[in-house]
């Protein structure tokens, strides 16, 4: 493929984690900023954290039907790059958010979705939909779920992602991005040797 992958590894939530990712330097980690969810931290541990990062990796915070003006003031605590709406979240929300960084509006895919435009949203990231939960199944859409893409904004792939299919479905999707967490961990926290073949392989695509 032409051009560079993006990489977000998603749900850092301790210096051991920043530590990794400083050694390894995805484009982007993301903090779990929604309330409620295991990885989920607050605004105020993320700035920590984002103060032992490496120069040249971005921050994404992860919201879910937060209130707006929660996300603008997670936003200025935490000096968050992008914020990326992981929820039911739509156009006229997206209208009302005022801050100084990039938005995400992710897509949760299903049913021959077509993917366009969000209008306001800087990146579409598509994930695997589920009935009962926002993300993080850990589980991968088939192609047949996904219809048309016509959206003219980057795409960042996610959905049960790992160093054993990012190749295949890279190719498949081809993708601006693509985004990881649950399969670089072992028992719940990031793995190093995880995190590093994962990074490998998809510099390598």
């Amino acid at each position: 493929m032409a051009g560079k992958i993006e990489i977000k590894i998603c749900g850092i939530r301790r210096i051991e984690d920043i530590e990794l990712v400083n050694r390894y330097k995805p484009d982007y980690i993301g903090f779990i900023l929604a309330k409620g969810y295991k990885r989920t931290i607050s605004p105020q541990a993320a700035a920590v954290l984002k103060d032992r990062l490496a120069d040249g990796i971005k921050t994404v915070g992860v919201f879910v039907n937060s209130p707006v003006e929660e996300v603008e003031e997670f936003q200025r605590i935490a000096g968050l790059d992008a914020v990326q709406l992981h929820g039911d979240e739509n156009e006229a929300y997206i209208e009302k958010l005022n801050v100084p960084c990039e938005i995400w509006q992710v897509v949760r895919v299903r049913g021959g979705c077509d993917i366009a435009d969000v209008k306001g949203a800087d990146k579409i990231l598509l994930d695997k939909y589920d009935a009962d939960r926002y993300g993080g199944t850990g589980e991968v859409f088939d192609a047949a779920e996904l219809g048309s893409v016509k959206a003219s904004v980057p795409i960042i792939l996610a959905g049960g992602l790992s160093a054993e299919n990012v190749t295949e479905r890279v190719k498949l999707f081809r993708p601006d991005g693509v985004d990881v967490s649950s399969a670089v961990e072992t028992d719940g926290f990031k793995d190093e040797q995880k995190i590093k073949e994962f990074i490998d392989i998809v510099r390598m695509i």
